[in-house]
């Protein structure tokens, strides 16, 4: 199976996705042109099954703790992933924080993708941290709103931190099937002993309850600094002990993490099979960085050979 729906439908592992965020609102126009271009000349050459692009959101109430990076407003992630990228023929899973719009502005969009044809993939995401309130559209009546668009292919967010701290995010996951889901895309790994101990849940838990395991997409994101590794902490990533000293006293940050996420998905990828669990890959590319951004497509490289052998 080549075709990232028939993959979905199917239930398959070896799903390559590269995500992006979108360009600043501020950017010029010119320049966010030009962004839109590298970007599609970067994923022709990779060809993965999917491309990801992020809703970002100001997430001031995040841990009660000051953001390393200041938060500026990007592009409308569904504008960017299907009008500035109309021209890249490959799927678009576009995020969508329904937390942060209207009910009735979520109603119209579910709307007119019942008047399409064609299938389209999105992902849920509740409101930022410190901003849900009686307005914010909660993520299971998003779902329930969605059912009327069978065109509308879900996928759930599955975060192993959270598994940690409550135990209960392989539930979490489950109940997300229910609501449609059909697949997982995790926040980025860099532990991978909590990622396991959520598949080994997880994995329990379909199988005691007679059910198919949705792909679960593991994401991987380069880390060039060691303010790129505080702001990633900020985001909730754990880093165990030993990884954070390993980058924050290496003499080349951003080639130590390749490496890293590299030995971090063989050590997963090689539990998900013995717990016959369909894995994929998300490789991030969030930075403006030259550096950064070549290190991801050197990393989707990796990950994508491993995968696919």
């Amino acid at each position: 199976m080549s075709n990232l729906f028939e993959k979905i439908d199917a239930g398959a592992g070896g799903i390559c996705l590269y995500g992006i965020a979108p360009p600043k609102v501020a950017s010029p126009p010119e320049r966010l042109r030009e962004i839109a271009a590298e970007q599609a000349a970067r994923l022709r050459l990779l060809v993965p099954d999917g491309l990801v692009v992020y809703d970002i959101q100001d997430e001031a109430g995040r841990g009660g703790e000051a953001r390393p990076f200041p938060f500026l407003p990007t592009v409308n992630p569904e504008v960017y992933a299907h009008d500035s990228l109309a021209e890249l023929a490959i799927p678009k899973i576009v995020y969508r924080c329904v937390g942060a719009q209207p009910r009735e502005a979520f109603r119209t969009w579910i709307d007119q993708l019942r008047s399409t044809t064609s299938r389209h993939l999105g992902v849920f995401v509740g409101a930022p941290r410190g901003r849900a309130g009686s307005t914010s559209l909660p993520l299971v009546e998003a779902y329930a709103l969605a059912r009327s668009a069978p065109n509308l292919v879900l996928g759930g967010i599955a975060i192993a931190e959270r598994h940690v701290a409550k135990e209960d995010e392989h539930q979490r996951m489950l109940a997300k099937q229910e609501h449609g889901c059909r697949f997982f895309i995790t926040q980025a790994v860099y532990d991978a002993s909590s990622t396991k101990s959520l598949l080994s849940d997880y994995a329990l838990s379909v199988q005691s309850g007679g059910r198919a395991p949705a792909p679960v997409v593991l994401t991987f994101s380069p880390c060039g600094s060691v303010r790129t590794l505080e702001f990633m902490k900020w985001l909730g990533i754990s880093f165990p002990r030993w990884l954070e000293n390993e980058l924050r006293h290496s003499a080349d940050t951003l080639e130590r993490s390749v490496d890293l996420c590299e030995s971090i998905f063989t050590d997963v990828q090689d539990y998900a099979r013995e717990k016959r669990l369909p894995i994929g890959i998300n490789v991030e590319s969030v930075s403006i960085r030259k550096a950064e951004i070549d290190a991801s497509t050197e990393l989707y490289q990796r990950l994508s050979a491993r995968l696919r052998q």
